[in-house]
């Protein structure tokens, strides 16, 4: 689906697709992460699964404080 709306039509147009995956995409995960937070996984699982480290998951997330059951 994505490969399709970035393939088709005009450049500017596919553009404007591929920021509306990603603000949608950013949305999701941030969502995940507090669901993943919530049922007690902990910062190194998400960061692991994440593909980034830990100090990062706490700089995109808000670390402590933004979150309920810390490590």
């Amino acid at each position: 689906m994505l490969a399709q709306a970035v393939n088709a039509g005009n450049p500017i147009d596919s553009l404007a697709t591929i920021a509306e995956f990603r603000r949608e995409m950013a949305r999701l995960e941030a969502v995940t992460v507090r669901r993943a937070r919530a049922q007690g996984n902990s910062w190194t699982e998400i960061a692991a699964t994440l593909g980034i480290s830990k100090q990062a998951v706490h700089k995109k997330y808000g670390g402590r404080g933004l979150f309920r059951n810390q490590e």
